[in-house]
């Protein structure tokens, strides 16, 4: 599990942007539609970034849980900075479930996998990008490959 972590945690310092903007976060929302499409999986997806929703996009498929989903896990990201795989993984380690824990609301937070910082490289964190529809390793994976492809562009 040691590696595990230390492997998410290695992911998140891949993904820092010189800048983020608007722009970045319709091409970031539409390269997950189009990588979602291709895989041949219905997901949402939301681009959030300075506290508020810069894309968001329902495929055919998906319901309004998935939008809740999507909500509580960016809480996740924005509340403790880091992927709410991470998060989920990091409880797990402890032998603890997350949602169960005093200090956590559950219908405000979850650590299940596919929403993952946006952090700049001359700051903090500014955002998290999401996806929920696929199960919690496949969400994480679709959306740190979307960000990795656009950060190597």
């Amino acid at each position: 599990m040691k590696d595990k972590l230390e492997a998410l945690l290695e992911q998140e310092k891949q993904i820092a942007f010189s800048e983020f903007n608007h722009e970045t976060a319709w091409q970031l929302g539409c390269a997950l539609k189009h990588a979602a499409e291709e895989l041949s999986v219905s997901v949402t997806i939301e681009v959030y970034a300075f506290e508020q929703v810069l894309f968001s996009y329902a495929m055919l498929g998906t319901s309004i849980d998935n939008l809740d989903w999507m909500r509580r896990k960016r809480e996740t990201v924005m509340r403790f900075g880091h992927s709410s795989f991470y998060i989920g993984q990091y409880n797990a380690s402890k032998n603890r479930d997350f949602e169960s824990q005093l200090h956590i609301d559950a219908q405000q937070y979850c650590a299940h996998g596919g929403s993952f910082p946006i952090r700049l490289k001359s700051g903090g964190l500014i955002g998290a990008v999401t996806v929920s529809g696929l199960p919690q390793q496949d969400d994480h994976n679709l959306v740190f490959t979307a960000l990795k492809q656009q950060i190597d562009s």
